[in-house]
């Protein structure tokens, strides 16, 4: 039991920790879209999310799949960048299906990606003959009830800013877009690899 709480804690901390907030600033990017009648479309896209990140989390740790981890930490925050590029390109684009399958797609692509950068530390976690597969769910689930926590807070900021103060849902998300855009060029340039 021990074993298994602590494998969703860590999922958790993962997610949660704001010393890493690169995690956090692609749910919020993610989510932006959204409002709290979409909360269906939402937790797909947070579950595609966690399917890709376990899955090369998974080819990672059995020894499948292994790629440069300079690569990857450039990879993450360029993700990021691109769904806030994205957001701030699409914003005038009435069409919310394109934007929910865009963005579930989106999440399963670079959760791929996001798995990689937190494999080299998984790996070490988990011992050479101990079972990969249980830790794997574990630690999912910890990403997954993480990823809904921030979701619900990106939701409810939403929320309050687009109906209490009366903020353009095209505004809400220019704005909190092109701000975790700002952020993560600094985190592109220093971990720029060419």
């Amino acid at each position: 039991m021990d074993d298994y709480i602590f494998y969703i804690q860590i999922g958790l901390n993962h997610v949660l920790d704001l010393k890493a907030y690169d995690h956090i600033l692609f749910l919020i990017v993610l989510a932006v879209i959204f409002v709290f009648k979409d909360w269906k479309k939402v937790l797909w896209m947070v579950t595609f999310f966690t399917i890709g990140h376990t899955l090369t989390l998974a080819l990672s740790a059995y020894g499948i799949l292994n790629i440069g981890s300079d690569m990857v930490e450039f990879l993450i925050p360029a993700t990021i960048f691109l769904t806030a590029i994205a957001n701030i390109l699409f914003s005038k684009r009435s069409n919310k299906e394109t934007k929910s399958r865009f963005n579930i797609f989106i999440a399963f692509f670079f959760g791929l990606i996001h798995g990689l950068g937190f494999s080299n530390y998984f790996k070490i976690l988990i011992d050479k003959d101990e079972s990969k597969l249980l830790p794997l769910i574990e630690f999912a689930l910890g990403i997954e009830l993480a990823q809904i926590i921030i979701i619900f807070v990106v939701l409810l900021f939403g929320f309050v800013f687009q109906t209490i103060f009366k903020v353009n849902k095209r505004d809400w998300i220019l704005v909190i877009s092109s701000v975790v855009a700002g952020i993560t060029i600094p985190m592109m340039a220093e971990r720029f690899i060419w």
